[in-house]
């Protein structure tokens, strides 16, 4: 079998499983953001994902050792990248493990055998997408998430300002604007119905927004973390700190735009180089060439 079929392969493997399991993660937190926009809505209940993969998960868990699963790092990677529970890191690991030694071992099995060198190379590469895939894929939802967050944290603090500056109490605020962006925006609703749990469960209000920043890694959020216990520390109207944190959201998100505009130009120069430059050329060039390659072969003859 050739190499380049064997990695197409690998790379629908890996796509298919990334893609489904993000679609079932979504699918729960979009279920759990349906339960709390119903009649229990104001009810603290603790969030729990009781599903087939969660209590795979947590069953994994128990079996696993539990070294493989103690990591800091990776268990906050798994935060920010939307997987929760205490399966997630048992999960990952195995994941990884099976990512290790199943790439390897089918390469081995159908690489192949006429040219060592051929072989040598696709084991080799098996090896290095084996052991590299599983946390690039991890990575890679992470900064995902973060900028969906991102995008979506400017239209939640126009929200959040409306609501607290029509006499609504901060909680109320953040629990409305959940709802009312659960539809359009599931990972920042969540994690503000998530603050709002906390909060409502006896958490105090400094400890769950910085929890913000911790499930996340958005600099963003840390910002209106800082902002809101600066201004309950200080005793300011919240209202005023919130717009202009969105103002300075707004002006950021802007910015961002700008330089994306501006780069532009130099990140096309590579396709039309490549792509565009070459078939110009052909059919500008491709009928003289042709008509001066007719006139040399009259003249020879």
């Amino acid at each position: 079998m050739p190499v380049a079929l064997i990695v197409l392969i690998v790379i629908l493997v890996a796509s298919v499983a990334a893609g489904v399991y993000a679609l079932v993660g979504n699918q729960e937190r979009r279920a759990v953001l349906e339960r709390a926009a119903g009649t229990d809505l104001f009810i603290v209940k603790p969030i729990q994902q009781v599903s087939a993969r969660s209590r795979f998960g947590a069953w994994l868990a128990s079996w696993v050792p539990a070294s493989w699963t103690s990591k800091e790092e990776v268990a906050s990677l798994l935060l920010q990248a939307g997987f929760e529970g205490t399966g997630a890191s048992a999960m990952y690991a195995v994941v990884r493990i099976a990512s290790a030694v199943l790439l390897p071992l089918l390469a081995v099995l159908l690489a192949p055998r006429g040219s060592l060198l051929m072989f040598v190379a696709t084991v080799l590469l098996s090896i290095a997408v084996g052991f590299m895939a599983p946390p690039a894929i991890l990575s890679n939802l992470a900064r995902s998430r973060q900028e969906r967050l991102r995008r979506a944290l400017p239209d939640a603090m126009d929200l959040l300002v409306v609501c607290v500056e029509a006499g609504i109490s901060l909680d109320a605020a953040i629990l409305r604007v959940a709802r009312e962006l659960g539809r359009m925006h599931p990972d920042l609703a969540h994690e503000f119905l998530l603050l709002n749990r906390r909060v409502n469960a006896g958490v105090p209000r400094e400890q769950a927004l910085h929890g913000l920043y911790a499930r996340t890694g958005l600099d963003d959020l840390r910002g209106l973390a800082s902002n809101m216990i600066q201004s309950e520390k200080w005793g300011t109207s919240i209202a005023t700190v919130l717009r202009v944190y969105a103002e300075g959201l707004r002006r950021k998100r802007k910015q961002a735009a700008e330089k994306r505009a501006a780069t532009a130009p130099l990140r096309m120069m590579i396709p039309l180089a490549l792509f565009i430059f070459p078939t110009m050329f052909i059919v500008l060039l491709g009928p003289a060439i042709i008509k001066i390659s007719a006139m040399f072969k009259g003249l020879s003859s």
